[in-house]
Order: C-alpha cells, then sequence, then structure tokens
C-alpha cells in the first residue's frame, strides 16, 4: 500500500491520471479535475459494523487525507459501493455527487444537502467545471435490504472534456450496450472495468476477467484497468483470480492493461504494460493469511 498525497500535490503532465483507492474506488483526475468514484472508506461491505465482507488491506488514505475534490461519482446503492461511514464523512463536505436515479434519498437520509446531489438517468449529462459526466447504459441490479431490490437505479459512466475521455463500468454483466457507448462517444484513453467478485452463473450482472475483456473489447478502445477486486471477498475464488486471470488473457490477445498497486497514481498513457505486484503479496506469509477462502 503506496502513499499517493506527495503526487496528489503535483499536477498530472499528460492530463490524465487515475490512482487505485481499492474495489471500485479510484481518485480520477482529467485536466485537474477531480472525481472520487464509488468511495468505500469503511471497514466492512455490509450494513452490520461487526458482520459481513471485511477488507483485506487498509486503504492507502484515510477519507479526511483526500484531496480537495471536485465531484463525486456514485454508481449504485450496493454496500460495496455505497459506504454509509464513507457517506457520514462525505455529508460534512460541500462536494458535489452524481449519482444514479434514487440513491439520492439513502444521501439525504444520511445528512448530505438535497442541493449538493445530482441524480443521472442513462443518456442524462452533468458537468463538473469543463467535464462532462454522462450516465450510460449497465447490467446490474440494486438495493441495501429486504423490499427495496431495484428501486434505484444503476449506471455506467462516461467522463470526458474534449481532450481525455474515460469510461467507469460501475458494476455490470456483459451487454451489447457497450458497443453502442463505444460507437456513440468514440475513443477513449482509459476504461476501467469490474473482473472480481464473479461466479459462471453471475454473469447477467457481474463481467469477470472473460467477459471484461469482451466488454473492452466492444467498447473498442482504451488502455484497461481492471477494478472490483483484492479488496473485499464477495465471491467464491481466491482474491488474485481475477488478475492472474487476465494477466494470461490480455498477453495472448495484445490488450494495453494496467493494474496500478493499491495508491500508486499513474499516468495510463506512460505505463507500457501491467505490473503482476499480486504475486509479490500472494508468496509472502503475511498475505497468506489475508487471501479469502475459496
Amino acid at each position: 500500500v503506496l502513499d499517493p498525497r506527495p503526487t496528489w500535490q503535483t499536477r498530472a503532465e499528460t492530463g490524465l491520471r487515475v490512482t487505485w483507492l481499492g474495489h471500485s474506488t479510484l481518485l480520477l483526475e482529467v485536466d485537474g479535475v477531480k472525481v472520487l468514484t464509488d468511495p468505500v472508506f469503511g471497514d466492512r461491505a455490509s450494513p452490520l459494523g461487526f458482520a459481513g465482507p471485511k477488507r483485506f488491506h487498509k486503504t492507502p488514505v484515510r477519507f479526511d487525507e483526500l484531496p480537495e475534490l471536485d465531484a463525486v461519482l456514485i454508481s449504485h446503492d450496493h454496500y460495496d459501493h455505497l459506504c454509509l461511514p464513507t457517506m457520514t464523512e462525505l455529508a460534512k463536505s460541500k462536494v458535489p455527487i452524481v449519482t444514479s436515479l434514487g440513491v439520492g434519498a439513502h444521501l439525504e437520509s444520511w445528512g448530505v444537502a438535497a442541493e449538493r446531489i445530482t441524480e443521472l438517468d442513462w443518456g442524462d449529462v452533468a458537468t463538473v467545471k469543463d467535464l462532462r459526466l454522462t450516465a450510460t447504459p449497465a447490467q446490474h441490479f440494486s438495493g441495501r435490504g429486504v423490499g427495496d431490490r431495484n428501486t434505484t437505479s444503476w449506471a455506467s459512466f462516461v467522463l470526458e472534456n474534449g481532450k481525455h475521455r474515460v469510461f467507469f463500468s460501475g458494476d455490470t454483466g456483459l451487454t451489447e450496450e457497450f458497443r453502442d457507448i463505444g460507437q456513440r462517444f468514440g475513443k477513449f484513453d482509459l476504461a476501467m472495468f469490474e473482473v472480481g467478485a464473479f461466479h459462471e452463473k453471475w454473469g447477467d450482472i457481474h463481467l469477470g476477467p472473460h467477459n471484461a475483456l469482451k466488454a473492452w473489447e466492444l467498447l473498442g478502445s482504451g488502455t484497461f484497468l481492471p477494478i472490483h477486486w483484492g479488496t473485499f471477498n464477495l465471491a467464491l475464488h481466491a482474491w488474485d483470480e481475477p488478475a492472474e486471470t487476465l494477466a494470461s488473457l490480455v498477453q495472448e490477445r495484445g490488450v494495453p492493461m494496467v493494474t496500478p498497486r493499491l495508491g500508486a497514481p499513474i499516468e495510463p498513457s506512460r505505463v507500457e504494460r501491467f505490473d503482476p505486484w499480486w504475486r509479490e503479496v500472494a508468496d509472502s506469509s503475511a498475505a497468506k493469511r489475508l487471501v479469502p477462502a475459496t
């Protein structure tokens, strides 16, 4: 786990920089505009503070150590994407929040002022400084408890400003909509797809590594950055299986993939190949105690 704060004090030379903070939490810096995605800084992806999936590692920084944000982007309301302890902290700030339809009711109930919340339906656009955030289709579901399944929406997102274009998948299964997104928006610089917490029977709601590459091929461009893995035990596979599977697949297919270490800011256009850092972690005796049971 690295400390990204010194790098965050400088501006990205290429204009585009991303820091993976675990699971689907990333700090995106697009020509100086800072957007935090699906921020989960709590210890558990669960409604309970004492039970449920617990993170394998500490976050690289605390929520209050983040740089000044221009927006927070929340794809949907599942516990591993919408974290109550984090939202309680966020409620104390004035940062705008962009999210999917219906999610704002959760945020308001936790103290976030309504005027800070922008809900988007698929195709809707929010503007943060000169950055356009467009909600695009995804194939998933929502809900945080008994009786509220699919009462809120979910989305993937395109972030663009005329210089750079980034895709964030949120949670999704494989859908032809990715081809439509690629054709509508054009060339991407960076494409972040979920790859972990998968099972072959969950293909309609989660990609997994094989379908994530199919989704990337449908989108048609962008340095591929795998997300939604290596943080919580949400499925029956080893924590590093998604990354290891991708490592063999991208070499066969020549896919430009980056796998930044936790807390390591990278400028995608300057990374020549992926870093198999997880092998070092898996080989250490300390890490073996962190590997979830299969």
